[in-house]
């Protein structure tokens, strides 16, 4: 539904007496510039922003999701305006060639993911990439632009849903005449805030996903919900023939119930646990790194160990030496014994008076040398326990 005129007010924020103008006050080279293009190319560049930010967190780079772009925008331009040209096709009947007159407005936004989905499979065919790891970045872009894009309706006064008769808090209200004002259901208000919780759940998800694809599924799943039950609430909707059915809201049925029964089954059947997603495998490099660093810290935990481990071994390769100490005492004891009994007969010449009997003491003196050395040198029991001792 589209209204040219009359102020917009939501008395249920405390906001009245709005005004919003459709176009910009100049024109470029003759031609109107519409802030429904402006805010729609906002949503766009924040979305570009946020992308180049978490690029790296889906295991590609920012040069690649720039070539992404590159193939994926203009086929959803093309497939947005195919769509609803398709489902408003009595418009152009009469003047085909006014559906490529794109600037007089007409898009579809499911059909612009459409387009988006085919431009990436175009995308990582011709660039040899994994096409899930790009969806999940599509999913969040496109939840930013949804978001911000949606306030383009605002300013073009359109996409407003039924009639209100009560006081529902979100009501907007239309002067139709000075003093008379409608109100009717805000559904690009819905769907923005809508938008805006799906992108802020699916921010936190998708730092915790298990798989690729994981994100977009959540994506599809998400707004499928939302667009149901808002897409009924709509005037304006695009219909399938006939029918009567919202060829959106059917879509979006679908895709929600797909998109949960497909995550259903991965967790269920697959129970994946990330290893498999491009940014770990990808990132081989960097855990190969990190696990080098943790065995290094391994090893120098270790190095105390094996310098008490050396410290052991080198006392008990000592242990032995104590016997030969020992045995080079006794032999030194022998011989200052020996220098003792040598003395009686150096000092016999010089005394003349010594009895014999002074004499025989010299064995006696060497047999008690030779009992001390034995007492000195080690036993064959107690070696070990010099032995025990050095350990």
């Amino acid at each position: 539904m589209y209204f040219d005129a009359g102020t917009i007010s939501f008395p249920g924020l405390g906001i009245d007496g709005i005004n919003p103008p459709r176009t910009l006050p100049f024109s470029v080279f003759g031609k109107e510039i519409y802030l429904y293009g402006l805010i729609i190319a906002f949503g766009f560049l924040l979305a570009i922003l946020y992308t180049k930010k978490r690029v790296k967190e889906f295991g590609t780079d920012f040069d690649l999701v720039t070539d992404a772009i590159l193939f994926a925008v203009p086929m959803a331009i093309i497939c947005a305006r195919i769509y609803y040209v398709a489902f408003r096709w009595d418009n152009y009947r009469d003047n085909p060639i006014s559906a490529l007159y794109i600037w007089e407005g007409g898009i579809a936004i499911y059909g612009g993911v459409i387009g988006a989905i085919l431009g990436l499979l175009l995308f990582a065919k011709v660039k040899k990439q994994r096409l899930t790891p790009y969806l999940d970045i599509m999913a969040l872009g496109l939840l930013i632009g949804q978001c911000i894009g949606r306030w383009g309706n605002f300013f073009n006064r359109e996409a407003y849903g039924a009639e209100i008769f009560s006081n529902f808090f979100l009501r907007m209200g239309i002067e139709q005449a000075p003093g008379f004002t409608r109100y009717w259901h805000p559904t690009f208000l819905y769907e923005s805030v809508w938008n805006l919780i799906g992108f802020i759940l699916l921010h936190f998800l998708s730092k915790k996903r298990k798989y690729d694809g994981q994100t977009f599924l959540q994506y599809l799943a998400w707004y499928g919900l939302g667009r149901v039950w808002i897409e009924g609430l709509r005037t304006d909707s695009l219909y399938i023939g006939s029918t009567g059915i919202r060829v959106s809201q059917l879509l979006a049925g679908l895709s929600f119930v797909a998109a949960g029964g497909v995550m259903l089954y991965v967790w269920l059947y697959k129970n994946p646990d990330g290893s498999g997603m491009l940014v770990n495998q990808t990132a081989g490099g960097k855990q190969a790194a990190e696990g080098e660093a943790a065995e290094d810290a391994a090893s120098e935990a270790a190095e105390p160990e094996a310098s008490e481990t050396a410290e052991a071994g080198a006392s008990e390769t000592e242990a032995p030496e104590a016997p030969e100490a020992l045995e080079k005492a006794a032999t030194e004891a022998l011989e200052e014994a020996a220098a003792e009994a040598a003395e009686p007969e150096a000092s016999e010449t010089a005394e003349a008076g010594a009895s014999e009997t002074e004499a025989p003491e010299a064995p006696e003196a060497l047999e008690k040398a030779a009992e001390d050395a034995e007492e000195l040198s080690p036993s064959d029991e107690a070696a070990p326990d010099a032995e025990k001792e050095a350990e």
